[in-house]
């Protein structure tokens, strides 16, 4: 693969009209840029539910508030929840409802999904926002069987984009080179565990004046931002990387070796940086158990899915897709924020 380069210089760009608030929405209304965000929105929408369909996977409607978060306040969380209080009742809104998932498949051996809201407690920036749209899904099965589920996805949303929307996308994007490279891979596309990836990037880039990963106080290592993009470079534009430290992993990942150390994980990245992350699940309560231990989680916080997991044991392994860096890859754009229509700033009064 090579790094598609644009082909058009009369684009449609975005006008930052975020940044005023109070008239955004009016400018929304007639901007060319926002109508092809709304189009690939509902695109990724309905070509997701026909993806899903054709595999039996069933949607689960779910509340957007829960008393477990799937990042909690302890080692590995890699997200702030957002507090709210209902009724005098304190709860939080959803990071994601992947223990909902989870909790599906119970019911549906095939599997569940669904594209909902999710909230993180973090200040926007060029790569984050507080309020995004989350595609997951959950299914029986163990890492490998959720790496290939998310590579049929990935292809399959690129194919039915190309197919209905290649002419608008060169009128935004510039080009669909980036998407026609995604489809000529044929044999999976590349990965590499953590470790690996770590030692490739000190080989490649000794030199570097910008960290390419950093060591955390609790002793795990985590690439950087500028670490990832290496990668992607490296790999010809998209690369899994796989296995991460437990620790700086949410605790429900399962352990992939008997030290405990390392987890069945797996982030893709391309575009941006990390736009799916991935993970094999604990299958029974005992697994559960060590890893709250390890990760310092109060287990009684997580009582009803320590339950679930004694009675129903069960393996699964799930993902997540950021659906608008998933959007701002497919418009080779640099600013996430230009991919929300109607923005959501935490702490700040947003309207309508």
């Amino acid at each position: 693969m090579v790094i598609a380069l644009k082909e058009e210089t009369n684009l449609i760009t975005p006008k930052k009209s975020w940044n005023d608030l109070k008239f955004h929405y009016l400018s929304v209304i007639e901007d060319p840029w926002y109508k092809s965000v709304m189009d690939l929105q509902h695109l990724i929408s309905y070509y997701t539910y026909m993806f899903y369909e054709q595999r039996n996977l069933k949607t689960l409607h779910l509340p957007i508030t829960t008393s477990s978060i799937s990042s909690p306040m302890g080692l590995g969380s890699d997200s702030t929840p957002v507090k709210v209080n209902i009724c005098d009742v304190d709860t939080y809104l959803a990071d994601s409802m992947q223990f909902m998932l989870e909790y599906g498949c119970r019911i549906y051996e095939e599997g569940c999904f669904y594209i909902m809201p999710s909230f993180r407690g973090e200040v926007a920036d060029e790569r984050h926002l507080c309020q995004f749209y989350h595609s997951e899904a959950e299914i029986i099965g163990g890492l490998d069987d959720v790496i290939a589920l998310i590579e049929d996805y990935v292809k399959y949303l690129c194919e039915k984009l190309i197919e209905s929307y290649e002419e608008k996308l060169l009128k935004v994007a510039g080009t669909v080179e980036h998407i026609r490279e995604i489809l000529a891979v044929v044999d999976g596309f590349p990965r590499i565990t953590l470790q690996e990836a770590i030692k490739l990037l000190d080989k490649k880039y000794s030199n570097s004046l910008k960290p390419l990963y950093i060591k955390h106080p609790e002793g795990f290592t985590i690439l950087t931002n500028y670490g990832e993009k290496k990668l992607i470079e490296l790999f010809g534009g998209i690369v899994w990387v796989t296995h991460f430290e437990h620790l700086s992993l949410p605790f429900y990942q399962a352990f992939s070796d008997k030290e405990q150390k390392y987890a069945l994980n797996a982030d893709l990245l391309f575009g941006i940086g990390e736009v799916i992350g991935a993970g094999e699940r604990h299958k029974d309560y005992e697994k559960v158990k060590k890893a709250l231990k390890i990760h310092q989680v109060e287990e009684q916080e997580y009582e009803w899915y320590c339950n679930m997991k004694k009675k129903y044991p069960m393996q699964t392994a799930g993902f997540g897709m950021g659906v608008e860096r998933f959007i701002l890859w497919i418009l080779q754009h640099d600013d996430i924020r230009d991919c929300q229509v109607l923005p959501r700033f935490n702490g700040i009064n947003c309207l309508p």
